[in-house]
């Protein structure tokens, strides 16, 4: 599978499979590429899926001393270019969305909608980062399996529980590395006049950012689109594929016929 190389010279890791409208998805804090087995074989026969190792997961680069989360959106970029893609639907996981919205507003001329699941964003606005700080130390208090899975599925799911811890030691970078990433966001008039088409994806049983909270972000963003799942946890992709790749499909098709009714 392909690699590129960034303006920085670190070397980026990615998959591209399918072929039609394209669906980029961009890990959270624990993941890398593989984690969206159930998305790729799922979504490939209708659609080009690509997927991406931030530097410092998966099979990118990990051979520096340090990351820097301002470099995220950077290494989006370069595979957007690599590949030429265009008509790009990004769709972030947690704080990959931030990365995502960052990389999105870099190359709107590329992309044409982002889909902040389970996560703002990292949007600036006073009230939405209040919210957010106050839901983050709360869910601090958990254990962090208990904010990423619900009981039952830790209870009743063991082998893709286990995997799904497997999947962070294949990564250097930590949570703490990423925490940065969120300094610097765009403003909700930036976002706006960019003309993306921004998607929040969340769950009503998610233990780190609640589904009222990602209501009032919507709100206070014009146009801009809400898709809550009930029953659906934080990591939603990993827990509830069928429910998380219904809601990406019908994500994608509103895009696509956004676009094609502006052409």
């Amino acid at each position: 599978m392909p690699k590129v190389v960034t303006p920085d010279g670190t070397s980026i890791y990615y998959e591209r499979h399918g072929a039609g409208p394209v669906l980029f998805f961009v890990q959270g804090s624990g993941g890398h590429h593989a984690i969206w087995y159930q998305q790729v074989v799922e979504l490939r026969e209708r659609y080009t899926v690509v997927t991406i190792d931030l530097r410092g997961f998966g099979n990118s680069d990990k051979s520096m001393a340090g990351f820097d989360g301002q470099d995220f959106p950077g290494d989006i970029v370069a595979v957007l270019e690599a590949e030429d893609l265009r008509d790009v639907v990004l769709i972030g996981q947690s704080v990959g969305s931030v990365a995502a919205l960052k990389a999105a507003l870099l190359r709107p001329e590329r992309v044409s909608g982002v889909v902040l699941g389970h996560s703002l964003g990292g949007i600036q606005h006073p009230e939405l980062s209040e919210l957010v700080a106050a839901q983050r130390a709360e869910a601090d208090k958990l254990p962090v399996i208990d904010r990423l899975m619900s009981k039952r599925f830790q209870e009743n799911e063991r082998a893709k529980l286990f995997l799904f811890q497997q999947m962070g030691t294949f990564n250097v970078a930590t949570m703490a590395d990423l925490r940065n990433l969120s300094a610097n966001g765009p403003s909700l008039d930036e976002i706006a006049a960019s003309g993306l088409d921004i998607t929040f994806l969340a769950g009503d049983q998610d233990a780190v950012l609640w589904p009222q909270t990602v209501r009032r972000a919507h709100e206070l963003l014009p146009g801009s689109r809400l898709t809550i799942v009930p029953g659906g946890p934080h990591s939603m992709y990993w827990e509830r594929p069928d429910l998380y790749n219904a809601a990406v499909v019908r994500i994608r098709e509103a895009v696509s016929q956004k676009v094609t009714a502006h052409r």
